[in-house]
């Protein structure tokens, strides 16, 4: 509130007679009110007996009353218990409010003005006495200003005393430590001495290991040399043997091809799917390389002819399954595209066809035969490409399916996991 009222008037302007009729009233609405609407700071003196609040409890409420929402309720209690009081107070009234400590109370919480209600003894008291509490104030800070010099010129003498005390220590210490420096020096200099005699030892004997280093590095070059001409000598030869042998095998292949007047191979097995035939399982050497291991499928890759199956779903849903089986069928073909074109290898990757539909894409892309297994899985079709291939061909089947991993390897394939096809993809 502002004018006359409420915080707008320090507390020391506030008559004796008219604060403690204000306590009291705030003591009365605070026993008045409910233990959830008693402000916080004034919790202790709520559980007061009620004829101690207002003495126990003083300093408390008029702290309590300069609060606006706390003043409002008392002023609403001391209206309930004054309604002739407050309606002389309200702007509007016909006839002025007798002066009084009560009827300046009532002024004082709804913010009019209540110096002229105050009887003329109290407003007397109350303008000496706040001539007498300022001049008091004023005394109060001036001995508070005098007693926080004495108390700073004190500190500041026990700290320089303190300080004094600690560059004395500091002065001995240091003497101590030049008086050891000293000694450490003297030491130290009598190791140096000796440090370098052996050193100079050292020296002499490191360069006599370097003359003989030497020595046997240049007696080991000329041995590195005539080693090197020898291996050169017989790569060469082998070379030619191999080159020999070689061109004697084209010659008669080309010979035979001519005799027999073989037509150029149009066809592949993959291509010409025919039922189960029994064969016999011929399997390549691992070279102690496990099916989880990426370098197998590119060492089984690599040999001449090699027929790489993959199914489909089986890899792209342990690899990827968090696509659309759209992008799992176009992620996978890409990277099976990139291990063909880096092995040479062929590649056939079956998917499961589209229920209803009778003829689902299929064929090359990007050097990957694609196809759709219909009126079957893709299992099934997996095992008709394995048993469709000559014996003896690499065939590499990657599936996860124990069933299938048992038919095609009793066929003579190798089986290698789907993760370990999605762990070579991932390094291309």
């Amino acid at each position: 509130m502002g004018g006359e009222g409420g915080t707008g008037d320090d507390a020391t302007e506030v008559p004796t007679a008219l604060r403690t009729a204000l306590v009291q009233v705030a003591a009365d609405a605070l026993g008045a009110a409910e233990p959830v609407e008693v402000p916080p700071s004034l919790r202790a003196v709520h559980r007061f007996a009620p004829r101690r609040r207002a003495t126990a409890g003083a300093g408390p409420l008029w702290n309590a009353l300069q609060d606006d929402v706390f003043r409002a309720r008392v002023a609403r209690v001391w209206t309930q218990a004054n309604p002739e009081l407050a309606a002389g107070l309200a702007a509007d009234a016909q006839e002025p409010t007798a002066p009084s400590v009560q009827a300046a109370a009532g002024a004082w919480l709804l913010g009019s003005r209540w110096r002229d209600l105050l009887p003329a003894e109290e407003s007397a008291v109350a303008t000496v006495s706040a001539e007498a509490q300022a001049r008091l104030s004023r005394a109060q800070a001036e001995a508070d200003r005098l007693r926080a010099d004495a108390t700073a010129a004190r500190d500041e003498a026990r700290a320089a005393e303190e300080q004094l005390g600690a560059l004395q220590r500091e002065l001995r210490r240091l003497r101590s430590d030049a008086d050891r420096a000293r000694s450490e020096g003297r030491r130290a200099a009598e190791e140096a001495r000796a440090a370098l005699a052996t050193a100079e030892l050292a020296q002499a004997r490191a360069a006599d290991d370097l003359r003989q280093a030497s020595e046997e590095r240049r007696s080991a070059q000329a041995e590195r040399t005539a080693a090197r001409a020898e291996l050169r000598a017989a790569r060469k030869l082998a070379d030619v043997r191999v080159r020999l042998l070689l061109d004697t095998i084209v010659d008669a292949a080309s010979g035979l091809r001519s005799e027999l007047a073989l037509p150029p191979v149009a066809d592949l097995p993959a291509d010409l799917v025919s039922p189960p035939t029994e064969r016999t399982a011929v399997r390549p050497g691992s070279r102690g390389r496990s099916v989880q291991d990426p370098a197998l499928l590119d060492e089984l890759l690599r040999q001449p002819w090699a027929h790489l199956m993959v199914d489909g779903y089986n890899v792209s849903k342990s690899g990827f399954g968090e696509l659309s089986l759209a992008e799992q069928r176009r992620r996978l073909v890409d990277g099976l595209a990139q291990v063909a074109a880096r092995t040479g290898a062929e590649v056939t990757c079956c998917f499961d066809g589209q229920e209803g539909q009778q003829h689902p894409p299929g064929g090359y892309a990007r050097g990957v035969r694609v196809l759709f297994a219909v009126g079957e899985i893709a299992d099934d079709l997996i095992r008709r490409l394995v048993h469709a291939e000559p014996p003896g061909r690499v065939l590499v089947v990657v599936t996860s399916d124990q069933e299938v991993v048992r038919d095609v390897e009793a066929a003579g394939a190798w089986v290698v996991p789907s993760s370990t096809l999605v762990a070579r993809l991932q390094r291309l």
